[in-house]
């Protein structure tokens, strides 16, 4: 039987192209028309240290990144060592023996990848030589890597044709030592391609798209990993007259220059990590206080402080819930695939907009750098709310009511005073009890407004039910899937809207005895925001920089399902 799924990890040191390779792999793929998913880590110095890439490819939709290796290529022997016993049985190693040798290893053959590549004349197609093995290996043929180094190196340059030639030379070269090799996985079946058109892109970038096509006007941030390519990305494309893109000296001068532009009318973003989004308390206080919309996006790794830059967590969920001193409770948005990163900020921007104030949008480094195929979005189909502006005469007062009303933009009709200090109606500082208790019922009131929020439920009846958050949808879903294809009884739920939760959704675990949060922390935050509203919520947790394995979480999950078995039958 031809197989449906094909896993196969570069691993080396960082500089020595295997990132590229593996990006290079996965596109080629999405371009003849597989399911493809990538997975990066690597260390937070610019070059070297430990560095490795996982592409996956299937015939189907795909939701996690893989746990066994179909094949490993071992740029390095320090990878080879680390990475050797992910290989599955009856899977290979390809190293490279221009690097290192391996004696009696039955699983693996080697091949120099750089002086196969100095010999085509082009030093740097040693990936080519690699995607030429890996054809082979699975019997892919090797018209789909020359298509695709076709059609990304024809560039309008000069000396495109002996590269593209060179290319073609290095993936012969790697499927003649496969051949020779005598390893063979079994042939890749074709692909099945879906009746709709699709793109190749990464979180950080469908965050990027998401935010043009809500209408993006300004956007000021500080570099700081994950998030610094929505940075680098809105710099090149968020271009032309009433835009505008900066890098600012630090994550205060990024919330306060979006703040400034949003109280002048413009839809504004900024985007950072833990440690940045720290800085941005203060600033996301006086948002929520003056109630002028915004959205943040936070790229989790791992933390406190420092922390693991280049790493993944789910360990922000409590502070950007409460960033700012006093009474605050921010909406926060956390999308759980590409896919999502892509209509989660437009639903950010949203409900920036509706209720007047600042909204989270809470990705993590998981996604930021997953490459994944998603549907093309169809840009007309998209609802996009823009600002209730004020056009009446002067007197208005801004504040007055329990609910949202229009905004008067400074040099328009209608007096504007964005205080930061508590205020009446009209926007004048008071310390009078009442006001205070007035204007408090009227922030937390407009969040009233944001119950459109959308779930995903598979309700079997059961008792229990998972139900993951962000990025750990995939793996979740997969042992989900998995579990139910053994005869296990279990519901699903899912939503990136985390607060405020879709009102019916909490209303269904509410009645559940039991629900299993998977998520990527120590404390368990999510089941703790949950317990607060009366779930009866648990979580599996793991804070090990990487996301969940899908076995490992099915096992865990297995094991919670019998615990809360043998407490009903006692």
């Amino acid at each position: 039987m031809d197989k449906t799924d094909f896993v196969v990890r570069f691993a080396g040191e960082g500089g020595q192209g295997l990132l590229t390779s593996a990006t290079m792999f996965a596109g080629a793929h999405t371009q003849f028309g597989y399911f493809t998913q990538t997975f990066a880590t690597f260390p937070s110095q610019i070059i070297g240290g430990p560095t490795w890439m996982q592409a996956r490819v299937s015939t189907s939709e795909i939701f996690s990144r893989g746990d066994e290796l179909d094949v490993l290529v071992a740029f390095n022997q320090e990878a080879y060592d680390y990475h050797k016993d992910e290989v599955k049985e009856g899977g290979v190693i390809i190293y490279n023996s221009g690097e290192f040798q391996l004696e009696n290893d039955p699983q693996g053959f080697g091949m120099p990848f750089d002086q196969l590549a100095k010999s085509t004349g082009n030093t740097r197609s040693a990936n080519f030589v690699v995607m030429g093995a890996l054809a082979h290996l699975v019997n892919i043929p090797q018209s789909i890597f020359e298509e695709f180094n076709k059609k990304r190196f024809t560039r309008g340059r000069p000396g495109d044709d002996e590269l593209i030639s060179a290319n073609n030379q290095a993936l012969s070269l790697g499927q003649q030592e496969a051949i020779k090799s005598g390893f063979v996985i079994g042939k890749l079946a074709p692909p099945i391609k879906p009746d709709y058109e699709q793109i190749l892109v990464n979180g950080n970038e469908a965050i990027c798209l998401g935010a043009l096509a809500a209408g993006l006007q300004f956007y000021v941030g500080y570099p700081i990993s994950p998030a610094t390519t929505v940075l680098t990305w809105m710099q090149s494309n968020l271009l032309g007259s009433g835009k505008f893109a900066y890098q600012a000296s630090s994550e205060i001068e990024s919330i306060t220059s979006v703040l400034g532009a949003s109280f002048a009318g413009k839809k504004s973003m900024t985007a950072t990590a833990g440690p940045g989004f720290s800085l941005m308390g203060e600033g996301l206080g006086l948002a929520w206080m003056a109630e002028i919309p915004l959205v943040v996006a936070d790229i989790q790794r791992g933390g406190p402080a420092t922390g693991l830059p280049t790493k993944t967590e789910q360990s922000d969920l409590f502070t950007v819930l409460t960033p700012a001193h006093g009474d605050v409770r921010l909406p926060v948005i956390a999308p759980g695939t590409v896919e999502e990163c892509f209509d989660a900020t437009i639903a950010a921007f949203n409900w920036a907009e509706r209720y007047q104030g600042p909204v989270i949008l809470l990705s993590e480094h998981v996604l930021s750098e997953r490459q994944q195929n998603i549907r093309k979005p169809k840009l007309d189909e998209i609802q996009v709310e823009d600002r209730k502006v004020f056009s009446g005469s002067n007197g208005y007062h801004r504040y007055e009511g329990s609910t949202v009303s229009p905004m008067p933009i400074p040099g328009h009709a209608g007096s504007y005073v964005a205080n930061g200090s508590e205020h009446d109606p009209m926007g004048d500082t008071t310390h009078l009890p009442i006001r205070h208790l007035q204007m408090t019922e009227r922030r937390f009131n407009k969040l009233k407004l944001l119950d459109d929020g959308t779930y995903e439920a598979r309700d079997s009846g059961s008792s229990i039910a998972i139900m993951p958050w962000g990025g750990s949808k995939g793996p979740a879903f997969e042992a989900y899937q998995r579990l139910i294809e053994s005869g296990e009884d279990i519901s699903w739920y899912y939503t990136m809207y985390l607060n405020p939760l879709p009102s019916k959704l909490l209303d269904e675990i509410k009645s559940k005895d039991l629900v299993i949060i998977p998520e990527l922390n120590y404390q368990g935050q999510f089941s703790t925001v949950l317990r607060s509203h009366g779930v009866a919520a648990e979580s599996i947790t793991q804070y090990t920089g990487l996301p969940f394995r899908v076995s490992d979480l099915e096992k865990l999950i297995r094991d919670r399902i019998e615990v809360e078995r043998k407490k009903t039958t006692i």
